[in-house]
């Protein structure tokens, strides 16, 4: 089995994960990451959209598995197989802000842990890290905003929306006066930067 990363939004494939695909004759993936690789399907190939992600360990072994973003963060890293990476909402965040990775910290609220996800950013930013929050949009991102302005720190959030798409819309504010969300498909990011 390989788990290929499609890249957060078009265009965001990398030239080895383009090349597994157009090989590759039995693809799975969401419907968004079959559409992101949509250009280099071949007619050849079998795409299934996967129903049932709990069931992904039955699949045949030539089996290709596309994973929105890169699978290793909060993707399909987890299946066995060989994993091809895809650029990252993370990376693309931090090159559309010019922020290092080295000096961010990742937390991941998405699908799950949202208490948690909470808590590990309230630490992060207290350890002085800038963290990039992948949540989801039942993510309760004004609880959020409420308890980092209760930290007393200057602190900055970059709510990023839609990266890598044609509506694709950062906007940074102070804590003070956060981002309002308009979009689904989101992350933040949250430090003294």
């Amino acid at each position: 089995m390989k788990i290929i990363g499609v890249g957060c939004g078009p265009g965001l494939m990398t030239e080895q994960a383009i090349k597994e695909v157009r090989k590759a004759r039995n693809i799975y993936g969401s419907g968004r990451a079959i559409e992101l690789a949509r250009p280099f399907l071949t007619a050849s190939a079998s795409v299934k959209s996967i129903d049932d992600f709990k069931a992904l360990h039955k699949l045949p072994q030539d089996a290709v598995v596309l994973s929105t973003g890169d699978p290793m963060l909060a993707g399909l890293g987890y299946l066995t197989g060989e994993v091809i990476p895809g650029i990252s909402s993370c990376q693309l965040a931090l090159s559309r802000l010019h922020i290092p990775q080295s000096r961010v910290a990742i937390v991941v609220a998405h699908g799950r842990g949202h208490e948690k996800g909470m808590q590990e950013t309230l630490e992060e930013v207290r350890r002085g890290k800038i963290v990039f929050l992948l949540a989801d949009p039942k993510f309760d991102l004004g609880e959020l905003y409420r308890r980092l302005a209760g930290l007393s720190v200057p602190l900055q959030v970059s709510l990023c929306e839609n990266l890598g798409y044609n509506d694709e819309k950062i906007t940074t504010a102070p804590i003070q006066s956060p981002p309002v969300k308009s979009a689904d498909l989101y992350s933040v990011v949250i430090g003294n930067f």
